[in-house]
């Protein structure tokens, strides 16, 4: 009970002198408000930029990988366009040897003209798809149907828009059943698919029109065509396995020997994520190094206007030590004090902080920027650590003054 009632005193008379000379209180502790305002807000800002960027994957399907021709570094002259393509065949035989896909779809892009009455456009953007593919790009059919099977088999003129190309070809509303010319054949609108928006960090932009027609149609009108496949695995954490289970079966089926390199692209967007992630924590811990600098600055800030206080108040110290003071009260009393001063000038830092977090959100990238409970607990505990070891040299050199010497100072 004597030693809380100590520690209240004590409290108390630091906040008395931390009062009396508020400016000059204010003025040491600058450094630990920076460095703590500086702590909250690097987290807080890190943090909503890693929420922004995994929600931007996540619009792009986190359990997606990428097949896709890619030339080998450095031996532009030794393969073929024909060596490097993905052909039908291949993706025919991929889902049966590679269990950790649970779907996929060759994707066939291709440019031709469009026309509807006497709207017309040299050139519009065609992509020739599979059944599967509304189950992996999960985008919703707002009119009509969609692609299915028998139209990829039977390799019908039919097609798909999104609301873009409606407005593009000033199509009616309810436009199923009406017949636009790609190429020049006939092909009947069978459904309207949600128009996807892809963020400008993946190369999208602004929504497009987009048309997609059965991969079977697609196919007899590109009998070579430029190809790449998406494919879904059963679950994201699949996606290592899954690019294995692929390079192993294309390599042997493109007859590829050991020491051969790849001639395709294996992506998934896990894969991407896992390395982002790991980007994320790296810099935070990096920012939050620095920034924990001034927090140190600030804490050798403490140091020195904690020695000049124990030259101003030698006499002080050697009244209180006269009357019965004992070292470690006076120890005490200098080492509190410069704890509670750290310790307001990290409740002011917080508070600034926080109010930086609070603007953040109204940011459309940091709109999920969060001070996490770990970073309060960093940046009340390093004031108080700041204090405490900052401090402790003053309140050494207070203790162990002589009385009669203190009251002879001038």
């Amino acid at each position: 009970m004597i030693i809380f009632r100590l520690l209240y005193q004590t409290v108390v008379l630091a906040l008395g002198q931390i009062w009396a000379n508020k400016f000059r209180a204010l003025l040491t502790t600058l450094g630990i408000i920076i460095g703590v305002a500086a702590v909250v807000t690097v987290v807080a800002a890190t943090g909503g930029l890693e929420k922004f960027v995994l929600k931007e994957f996540a619009s792009v399907g986190a359990n997606k990988v990428w097949i896709f021709p890619r030339m080998p570094p450095k031996q532009r002259d030794r393969y073929s366009w024909r060596q490097l393509r993905i052909t039908p065949k291949e993706a025919d035989g991929m889902l049966d040897r590679c269990p950790s896909l649970s779907r996929l779809t060759p994707v066939l892009e291709m440019s031709t003209s469009g026309q509807v009455g006497d709207i017309y456009k040299p050139v519009v953007g065609v992509q020739a798809v599979r059944p599967a593919w509304h189950d992996i790009e999960e985008r919703s059919v707002l009119q009509g149907r969609q692609i299915s099977s028998i139209d990829d088999e039977q390799r019908s003129p039919v097609c798909i828009i999104n609301d873009k190309a409606i407005a593009e070809f000033q199509l009616d509303t309810n436009c199923v059943g009406q017949t636009m010319l790609l190429g020049g054949r006939a092909f009947k609108i069978v459904g309207v698919v949600e128009t996807k928006t892809v963020s400008p960090m993946f190369g999208g932009d602004e929504a497009r029109s987009e048309i997609f027609i059965p991969f079977g149609t697609g196919l007899s009108q590109r009998p070579e065509p430029r190809m790449y496949i998406i494919a879904q695995t059963k679950s994201p954490e699949l996606h290592e396995d899954a690019k294995a289970e692929v390079g192993f079966y294309l390599r042997r089926a493109r007859g590829l020997k050991p020491d051969e390199p790849d001639t395709f692209g294996v992506e998934a967007i896990e894969q991407i994520i896992s390395g982002f992630k790991k980007v994320a924590a790296g810099l935070s811990v990096f920012l939050a190094g620095i920034v924990a600098i001034s927090l140190l600055v600030g804490g050798i800030g403490i140091m020195n206007i904690m020695l000049v206080s124990v030259s101003e108040r030698t006499r002080e110290i050697g009244l209180r030590k006269a009357v019965g003071a004992k070292p470690a009260i006076i120890l005490l009393q200098f080492l509190v004090e410069a704890v509670t001063l750290c310790l307001l000038g990290g409740a002011i830092g917080l508070l600034i902080g926080y109010s930086a977090v609070i603007a953040m959100k109204f940011s459309a990238s940091l709109s999920g920027a969060t001070v996490p409970m770990w970073a309060i607990g960093l940046s009340v505990g390093f004031s108080a650590g700041t204090g405490l070891l900052f401090g402790m040299f003053p309140a050494i050199k207070a203790a162990r003054l002589d009385p009669i010497e203190a009251l002879r100072h001038e």
